[in-house]
């Protein structure tokens, strides 16, 4: 039967219980011993719980032997059998050939983060997870990220447990009953304003002159540019091929007339595999990623007066929500600015579509911005449709359709189905 005892640095009692090795073993039960009946029974139903887990987890490995002993038996086969590190482990060496090298970082930081959270846990067998192992991580990981990190994150959880539950290494998959968070309210992004990119093409020079520039003309993402190198530029084709890093997906997009007047501007280097942005290259290289970069950029747009200052530390006391405040304008909106301008021009969609990179016609139409003027167009090209027809009842029980001369085509067919009814 489990225990209490005191000892004299600690203010609280401590658990005295059987283990499920047999070991005998201590933990403080967060209750303080203040010399009344009430705290110690509070502190030994505290006791009481931890024993009773570690029977419970006695049983189940038992039970667990039993089963393994009867599956060999019958098949003749050892059952399947790994801790959730070793099976995390050969998971993500899998998933390595098979997804882009940033999705499998993302993957294997998410994995790392649940391990680090069950702690030594994470090298008992794959079945011992529980739906409260995920939901508890899920917590805590909203509290240190975004909602939609944190989703994310969940997401991968499903794919490994997932994977174990095919290779028969458990039965349910324990993520699947956990549910995604509702997702932050965002601020949606938008396209830069003419008088913001004039003010903003003020303020910056150097790498960041040129970065801001390329992004504007070819729409593509800041890490992107930041590791182009000048043998992506064909000036002869007048044309930017490149491998894009979050999709794989290889763009050729025409060098318009700005930007090949500024690509004309740059020091050429020696070496034609030389990056077009040196220091821009090189910490995108060192971390990875560009987040460093995005955040130089807020800063230069806050020095504008575009976008608010955002702290770079968290301040003592302060909610860690305010570090993640979104801007509706970043680096990402030169792809919106891009995008609104081709269509707002009237390229076509997918015209539109090929040059900045979108997969799928709902990511352009999430993309395009159109000025007023440009729907006011649109609808004052609407044919006259009610001066087009003419009801009349003496030639047709429904009504005759009369035509004026030369309409368009399509509604010429519209109106010669109507009357067909």
């Amino acid at each position: 039967m489990a225990s209490l005892r005191r000892y004299s640095k600690s203010p609280f009692f401590f658990a005295c219980f059987t283990g499920e090795d047999g070991k005998r073993y201590q933990r403080s039960t967060r209750i303080r011993a203040d010399g009344t009946v009430t705290s110690r029974r509070q502190a030994q139903k505290i006791a009481d719980e931890y024993e009773d887990v570690a029977r419970r987890l006695q049983t189940a490995r038992q039970v667990q032997k039993v089963f393994y002993d009867i599956y060999q038996e019958v098949t003749g086969d050892a059952l399947p059998n790994q801790t959730l590190r070793q099976f995390a482990v050969n998971w993500l060496m899998d998933k390595k050939g098979a997804i882009a090298a940033r999705s499998h970082g993302f993957y294997r930081s998410r994995v790392e983060s649940f391990l680090a959270d069950l702690g030594s846990r994470g090298d008992a067998p794959v079945f011992q997870v529980t739906e409260a192992d995920i939901r508890a991580w899920r917590d805590r990981e909203s509290k240190r990220v975004t909602a939609s990190t944190t989703n994310h994150g969940l997401k991968v959880l499903r794919m490994l447990f997932g994977d174990a539950k095919k290779r028969n290494l458990i039965a349910e998959n324990p993520a699947e009953a956990v549910p995604i968070l509702k997702r932050d309210t965002q601020t949606p992004r938008r396209p830069f304003t003419l008088e913001e990119l004039a003010r903003l093409l003020r303020h910056v020079d150097g790498e960041w002159r040129s970065l801001v520039i390329f992004g504007l003309y070819t729409g593509q993402r800041l890490g992107d540019l930041a590791r182009m190198r000048w043998t992506a530029i064909d000036l002869e084709s007048k044309e930017i091929r490149l491998t894009t890093n979050k999709t794989g997906r290889h763009q050729k997009i025409p060098i318009c007339r700005p930007l090949m007047a500024h690509i004309e501007s740059l020091d050429k280097p020696i070496e034609s595999d030389a990056p077009l942005h040196p220091e821009a290259d090189t910490l995108v290289s060192r971390q990875g990623k560009p987040s460093t970069l995005s955040r130089q950029f807020h800063d230069i747009m806050s020095i504008t007066g575009l976008v608010s200052k955002r702290p770079h530390r968290k301040r003592s006391g302060e909610d860690e929500s305010k570090m993640r405040v979104a801007s509706d304008l970043t680096f990402h909106s030169f792809r919106h600015t891009l995008t609104s301008m081709l269509k707002n021009a009237g390229v076509s969609a997918s015209i539109a579509e090929e040059i900045v990179g979108h997969d799928s016609a709902e990511m352009n139409r999430i993309y395009t911005h159109f000025e007023d003027s440009t729907l006011k167009r649109a609808m004052e090209s609407l044919p006259d449709m009610v001066g087009l027809c003419v009801s009349n009842s003496r030639n047709s029980q429904f009504g005759m359709v009369i035509i004026a001369k030369n309409p368009p085509l399509d509604v010429r067919v519209m109106f010669i189905c109507m009357n067909a009814l």
